[in-house]
């Protein structure tokens, strides 16, 4: 199905509800926003959400979060998603696809929660205890989830010609030597859960407090340090400190994920950079964190 995403709509979430789980057929059905990259999210009544892989990329993550998101969810501080209903693919729509409780809570405002530091601890806490889920048998990293948890040598390639791509624009020596230190550390402990995917649009926040994690699709067992990288893209002053400050991580780790915050700015740089200057303000922005914070 080409151009998928623009094709799935609440129209559709609709008529797939209706025809696989009848029980839910009068249950209003109205798109979330935002409404997600990987997923096209649809309120469902008050109740639940209805998440929609909007490419094949995505797809396996359906039945991958059905299968741990029970496995993690006890032993976490903050609710994350509970899978309800599992949907099959039909003619109109390529993919297994599902229906999950709907978690009270707005998405983070970057500016309301930058320096703070129960934000910061709330979200620390929440790795801290992911990470000491029992680990057997998880999903390893890989392409299933772009190699989140995994070795940053997988984005080599891809990072040096950013910064070929950029060129006098930014400090190509500082950014290379940041990511030949990085690629020189490893994870040496046991593989810990990872998210893969700790930014705002993943977290929901009540009275500037962490008040769920979703989109769990990028999740594997392997190196965290893929999901610190709101240490420099969100956080600033004492909000950073206090994150820091909780998680019980050796400077490899640290080094690692700097690394992956760099990457993820260093392409989105150069995907921007013969836009306005406005557009690529942000991973600029992001960059200047990262090697000021050396």
């Amino acid at each position: 199905m080409e151009n998928a995403a623009a094709e799935i709509d609440a129209g559709l979430a609709r008529r797939l509800v209706r025809r696989q789980f009848p029980q839910w057929a009068h249950l209003p059905v109205t798109p979330v926003v935002p409404g997600g990259w990987d997923h096209r999210s649809f309120r469902l009544g008050s109740e639940f959400v209805v998440r929609m892989p909007s490419a094949a990329e995505y797809a396996n993550q359906v039945e991958k979060e059905h299968r741990w998101l029970p496995h993690l969810a006890p032993s976490l501080p903050h609710p994350i998603p509970t899978p309800v209903a599992f949907g099959e693919p039909d003619a109109q729509y390529a993919w297994r696809w599902s229906i999950h409780r709907w978690i009270e809570g707005d998405v983070v405002a970057p500016d309301d929660v930058a320096g703070s530091s129960r934000f910061a601890a709330d979200v620390a806490d929440f790795l801290v205890a992911l990470q000491g889920i029992d680990s057997a048998d998880g999903p390893a990293p890989g392409a299933h989830n772009f190699h989140r948890g995994g070795s940053l040598a997988n984005y080599d390639g891809e990072t040096r010609e950013a910064i070929r791509i950029l060129g006098s624009t930014i400090d190509s020596r500082a950014v290379t030597d940041l990511w030949e230190a990085a690629l020189r550390t490893e994870w040496a402990r046991l593989p810990v859960w990872v998210h893969g995917d700790i930014a705002i649009g993943n977290l929901l926040v009540r009275n500037g407090r962490l008040a769920g994690v979703i989109d769990f699709g990028s999740m594997a067992v392997g190196d965290p340090a893929c999901d610190l990288s709101m240490a420099w893209t969100v956080l600033r002053g004492e909000g950073r400190r206090a994150f820091r400050s909780r998680l019980p991580l050796d400077a490899g780790t640290w080094c690692r994920a700097r690394a992956w915050t760099l990457w993820k700015g260093l392409i989105l740089a150069a995907r921007l950079s013969q836009t306005s200057a406005a557009e690529w303000a942000n991973p600029r922005a992001t960059l200047r964190e990262v090697l000021e914070d050396a």
